[in-house]
């Protein structure tokens, strides 16, 4: 099997990550008889700096040109309290998502017996820990249009969602809920949101083409709370892009550490396979 993998490492940590990730995908381009053919490119704070773009034209062109990509991260402390910055890394980000139509977001939450002690949470409550979040990643209000009124004093962002954009990432989270434990929690906040009650609608509807899955419905603040009191009730959690970033991040410690955790952007073509860490440059 012969395959281009696209390496963009990023800012920070990134680079030292995506180095032996490499590494990894060597070994196993060697154990199995694959052939791996690599390329690197730019996104981020150093894209910025190279072009003045955060995903050049190029990144983007060899993106869609490789059958995977290995991302690492992007981020940099000098934005971090500019909130006047016009052009800021985590764009780069965004728009990868959105050019690549990179949908589905997998997450999954599993610890180590070896790593029972690495979370401040009690190991007679964490013991047995497996969970896969689905987080839907190109709708929501990180998507919506944004901006500030009345002199720059009042400031909004519109979230929104497609019922075509929940149905498609409704089905993959079921269609893995069926290969694990057959329970899929479904996360909104359909008491006070218009976006969950939709989200709540098309969910309760795909449910009924999979009458093997256990479904059940929980609010977002509730879902955090449990994570922490019972994570072993949890088999996939599938919900909105916002909710979905907070509470993986969360679910971290449930793992015993944020590095430890993967994340695969899926859609119908090309996907990235990345840490779901920071740049770090703390420690970089």
């Amino acid at each position: 099997m012969k395959k281009n993998i696209l390496i963009v490492p990023g800012d920070g940590i990134g680079q030292e990550v995506t180095a032996v990730g490499k590494k990894v995908l060597d070994t196993v381009a060697e154990k199995f008889g694959y052939e791996f053919q690599y390329d690197e490119a730019l996104i981020g704070h150093v894209a910025i700096e190279a072009t003045g773009s955060p995903l050049p034209d190029e990144t983007l062109k060899k993106m869609k040109a490789s059958d995977a990509i290995l991302f690492g991260a992007v981020g940099h402390p000098k934005y971090d309290n500019d909130p006047t910055a016009k052009v800021r890394p985590e764009q780069g980000l965004l728009k990868m998502r959105k050019e690549l139509g990179l949908y589905a977001n997998l997450r999954p939450i599993k610890l180590f017996d070896e790593l029972l002690d690495a979370s401040s949470i009690k190991p007679e409550i964490l013991r047995g820990a497996d969970i896969l979040f689905f987080r839907e990643l190109t709708g929501d209000i990180y998507f919506g249009e944004k901006g500030r009124k009345n002199d720059g004093n009042t400031a909004y962002d519109i979230a929104e969602y497609s019922r075509f954009e929940v149905e498609r990432i409704a089905r993959k989270a079921f269609d893995a809920a069926r290969t694990r434990r057959k329970k899929l929690c479904s996360v909104d906040k359909a008491n006070v949101i218009e976006t969950s009650r939709l989200w709540r609608e098309v969910i309760q509807k795909i449910a009924l083409e999979y009458p093997d899955v256990e479904v059940e419905h929980q609010f977002v603040d509730a879902t955090a709370m449990l994570l922490i009191k019972d994570p072993r009730r949890f088999d996939v959690i599938v919900t909105a892009n916002l909710f979905g970033d907070i509470l993986t991040d969360e679910a971290s410690q449930i793992a015993g550490s944020m590095g430890m955790l993967a994340s695969a952007s899926i859609g119908d073509g090309t996907g990235v396979y990345e840490p779901i860490h920071g740049s770090a440059h703390d420690i970089t």
